[in-house]
């Protein structure tokens, strides 16, 4: 007997557990008024939610509503805008809340709508799930869509809401007309200080050596002593050592007499044992130039080979002496200018 007792004890603990535990739940149902709409257009998700009154919940989903009035699900796809709510009470403590949802989705293809999720204090209830197929809309460029609402403008526009697309579609053009500004500028700055546009590297100056001996090559080719004219031939041989002094050793020999220029060189250990050459050269150039003596066809040659001599034996064999014969003139040129 006391067996028998316990049995039904059990069995109407499990039938009173059963039936209080499906007074106490919370059911959700999903549904769309349209299961299939065109891509742009807007349909209605309805939401019902059965529940005792001291039950009370919310869909979370919902609490994340932007300021633009939406909630966006399945990777952005889908926009919910904010609910609508109407509570029905049922007879004894069930309510019953239904939810008026807008849904509006702007890319064509299926969409399996997830469960949306009631939470209660205690509780939670998913609702099933609502398919929704999305139609293209086919239209030509310049075909005019009916019923379709136009852009809506930013309900708080910024600046750069108010500048027209066309700057922006431009943007490499207003780049373009900076940088053309920035480097005129910069041109013009640079042409101010230097007085070029671009500051090609300079070449190097030729060797003093180099230019000499290339310009008696040059004489010799004229043949001025073969044809008479011995005067003009010592004078171009003379200007050609001149130079080379001035550009070798920074003697200022174009403006001084032959005795000056010979009284120099003895002063200059670096030249004092080659200047015989010189003395030789000048000598002649002399007799020809004012006592009008007509050289022999030798002196001639041997005058054109002691300039020659002389040019080859004093070409530095050391580039620091090149480079220290360079800031010699340099600094020579400076002072006969001041």
């Amino acid at each position: 007997m006391f067996k028998s007792i316990h049995k039904y004890l059990t069995v109407a603990f499990v039938v009173l557990s059963c039936f209080l535990s499906a007074r106490a739940a919370v059911n959700v149902t999903a549904s769309l008024d349209s299961a299939t709409i065109l891509m742009g257009r807007i349909d209605t998700l309805r939401l019902i939610v059965e529940r005792d009154a001291d039950r009370q919940g919310i869909f979370p989903l919902f609490n994340k509503i932007q300021s633009g009035g939406f909630v966006t699900i399945l990777g952005d796809t889908v926009e919910l805008g904010s609910p609508r709510m109407d509570t029905i009470k049922n007879d004894g403590s069930r309510i019953t809340e239904r939810f008026v949802v807008p849904v509006q989705v702007f890319d064509s293809g299926f969409y399996r709508l997830p469960p949306f999720v009631y939470i209660t204090a205690s509780d939670s209830a998913d609702s099933n799930e609502v398919e929704l197929t999305v139609v293209p809309v086919k239209v030509g460029e310049n075909d005019p869509i009916s019923d379709f609402r136009d852009v809506a403008e930013p309900s708080d526009k910024s600046f750069w809401d108010w500048m027209p697309d066309w700057l922006f579609d431009l943007w490499w053009l207003w780049l373009l007309m900076i940088a053309i500004v920035v480097a005129a500028i910069f041109i013009s700055r640079r042409y101010r200080k230097t007085g070029k546009i671009i500051s090609l590297p300079e070449k190097p100056s030729p060797k003093p050596w180099t230019v000499a001996l290339e310009r008696l090559e040059v004489l010799k080719s004229k043949n001025l002593w073969e044809n008479g004219m011995e005067k003009e031939y010592f004078t171009q041989l003379t200007d050609i050592l001149r130079d080379y002094l001035a550009q070798r050793f920074g003697i200022n020999a174009m403006e001084m007499t032959s005795r000056q220029i010979m009284q120099t060189l003895a002063d200059q250990s670096d030249v004092k044992e080659k200047r015989g050459y010189v003395r030789k050269i000048l000598d002649v150039a002399d007799f020809v130039k004012f006592a009008k003596v007509r050289p022999l066809p030798a002196d001639n040659v041997e005058a054109y080979d002691n300039a020659v001599n002389f040019v080859n034996e004093t070409i530095p064999s050391d580039p620091k002496i090149d480079s220290e014969m360079s800031e010699t003139q340099t600094s020579d040129k400076k002072g006969g200018e001041r």
